[in-house]
């Protein structure tokens, strides 16, 4: 039994920014797994992924680090082109192919206290795979994907047609002030973690870039300040790398505040420099400080 298992696709990124252009491996899957590989193994953790046999190489890679990794195979890998501007808060988003949704057959054998779906598209967690989780353990939930819909090579922002559903078995949903507004139809963040509370979800973690983030749970609010950052370099992965904060913490019974401020520290320290989490527990602890 695990204390956490992440589930979701690696990816295969193209960044392109005003200064530069870059292709590096992205998605849930790819930035849990090293930020937590980072961290001190008090927490026993597993990635789940599925990936196309030519992109195997990226799998083997993590295994030669030591990461515990569970690869289905795909026909195709997840290729996104992430293109942002001047405000590195925002983004346009093409995807260049597609991964195989899971499926309730591939998440038999998995044992976990805590279940995170790294979801990237609509179709990558049905329903009914949801619902199979949260019979075994925890289910926590980035909404990012299920709103992202592909037409052509397009990604377009959609509402989640049966977010009640999936809610409702959902312990911790983590979504940002985008996506927020897009779930509840509400701006007002605290107005927001009350519907989606109503909905059945145990702890709302919402999050506003270098604004900080505010989490609700047991009818309280908790406001996390963000930590400074001495160079903007590349924010793709923030969102991945603050879930994976808040899970370790929360996976040792931390409470949501210390949860809340580890994981801005890690995003403060990850933003610094190009693709996941590589710092350590002091440095964390030094910028909490």
């Amino acid at each position: 039994m695990k204390d956490i298992c992440c589930i979701g696709h690696i990816t295969l990124d193209k960044i392109i920014t005003p200064e530069e252009e870059f292709y590096q491996n992205g998605g849930t899957a790819y930035y849990f797994a090293y930020g937590m590989n980072h961290l001190p193994t008090n927490v026993s953790w597993q990635l789940v992924t599925s990936i196309a046999e030519k992109d195997i190489a990226v799998v083997d890679k993590m295994l030669e680090d030591g990461i515990d990794v569970l690869a289905y195979p795909s026909k195709d890998t997840v290729f996104f082109e992430n293109k942002y501007g001047t405000n590195k808060n925002e983004r346009t988003q093409r995807v260049l192919a597609k991964s195989d949704p899971f499926t309730i057959a591939q998440m038999e054998p998995l044992e976990a206290r805590i279940f995170h779906l790294g979801s990237l598209l609509s179709d990558d967690f049905s329903n009914e795979v949801v619902e199979y989780l949260a019979g075994k353990g925890k289910v926590s939930i980035d909404v990012q994907g299920y709103l992202r819909e592909v037409r052509g090579e397009q990604v377009w922002p959609v509402d989640w047609k049966d977010k009640k559903r999936v809610l409702a078995c959902t312990d911790i949903l983590k979504l940002n002030e985008y996506e927020m507004e897009v779930v509840t139809g509400e701006k007002d963040p605290r107005s927001v973690a009350r519907i989606i509370s109503s909905w059945g979800v145990r702890e709302v973690v919402i999050t506003f870039g270098s604004y900080g983030s505010l989490i609700y749970t047991n009818g309280r609010y908790y406001e996390i300040p963000a930590y400074p950052v001495r160079r903007n370099v590349d924010v793709t992965g923030c969102g991945d790398t603050f879930s994976t904060g808040y899970l370790y913490c929360r996976s040792q019974d931390m409470n949501c505040l210390e949860a809340g401020k580890f994981a801005a520290a890690m995003c403060s320290l990850k933003i610094e420099h190009n693709g996941p989490f590589d710092g350590s527990l002091e440095d964390i602890l030094d910028i909490i400080k």
